[in-house]
């Protein structure tokens, strides 16, 4: 069975006249007639009716007819199937993000392709920075929103910044309010957060962080006395909630509400936090250069 004997046979049974499908297909009779018993042969049952007067649908026939045209509507749709797949507005872009990003930068990038490429399947997963290069490094998903790694990258990854943004204390609200943690214009002095508890990520999952957190301590005189790790942004909030301790979050997480929980900037200069998009270099896939197009058109913050 091939698609040209499909087409003769969704031919005959549209004008149930043999010379009348002949002529719509620009070919005679008698090679028309060979090609329908030729496919009758290979399915084993008569597909048409015939008489010397008459030409009709046996009722399987009636029924393969269904199926035949179905099949030949998704072969004519294969041309532009393909075309949409070369150009990356079709398929599927497999994306994973750091905790932080999704209050920050994630949104903006998924809401921005996916109204440009409705056709493209998105996959979302949260993992860590260290989690995503090693998948992307053994050719797991596309891409991968990452914390700025304070080293260079594995070679064969290519790394692109999406946004700078400057630390803020989140700190339990009911220590504002008994005075355990009082602000000065607004903020918070350095030497009032290296004094309290600290609640952060594990190293071992994210080391820029952790690093980037621990030096702030440092460089304003205190070790950082951690209360309890997590590896998941919105636990740190939740215990800070809990009244467990303080801790240095990304000022966009200030979208991230929580009752018992205060965002307060940082009196000084507070450290800043950048923000990635990593990928492999020698990855062709077309969706996945439809995405960096657009995170490259988003300027830093």
């Amino acid at each position: 069975m091939d698609v040209r004997q499909l087409r003769h046979f969704e031919a005959v049974a549209e004008t149930l006249h043999f010379g009348r499908a002949a002529a719509r297909l620009n070919m005679t009779q008698p090679p028309l007639s060979q090609s329908i018993q030729a496919l009758e042969r290979e399915l084993g049952a008569a597909l048409f009716a015939r008489t010397k007067r008459s030409v009709a649908l046996t009722p399987f026939g009636a029924q393969l007819l269904v199926h035949v045209r179905a099949a030949l509507a998704e072969l004519a749709a294969l041309p532009d199937i393909a075309r949409r797949l070369r150009d990356g507005e079709a398929g599927r872009l497999e994306l994973s993000f750091v905790s932080t990003a999704d209050y920050s930068v994630l949104p903006a990038l998924v809401r921005r392709y996916a109204a440009l490429y409705p056709d493209v399947e998105i996959a979302l997963r949260e993992a860590t920075s260290e989690v995503q290069i090693a998948a992307l490094l053994e050719g797991q998903g596309h891409a991968g929103v990452v914390i700025a790694p304070s080293g260079a990258l594995p070679t064969g990854l290519a790394y692109h910044r999406l946004l700078v943004e400057p630390l803020v204390a989140a700190v339990p609200e009911a220590w504002l309010i008994e005075g355990r943690l009082p602000l000065r214009a607004g903020k918070l002095d350095p030497e009032l957060i290296v004094q309290s508890p600290l609640i952060l990520f594990p190293r071992r999952a994210a080391p820029a962080f952790h690093d980037l957190v621990t030096d702030y301590f440092t460089a304003h005189g205190g070790a950082a006395s951690i209360a309890q790790e997590a590896i998941q942004m919105q636990t740190i909030i939740s215990l800070v909630s809990a009244e467990m301790g303080v801790a240095l979050a990304p000022a966009s997480l200030r979208n991230l509400a929580r009752t018992g929980v205060r965002y307060v900037e940082l009196a000084g200069e507070a450290p800043s936090l950048e923000t990635g998009l990593v990928w492999r270099q020698d990855d062709q896939t077309p969706t996945l250069a439809r995405f960096l197009g657009i995170a490259f058109d988003g300027a830093a913050v």
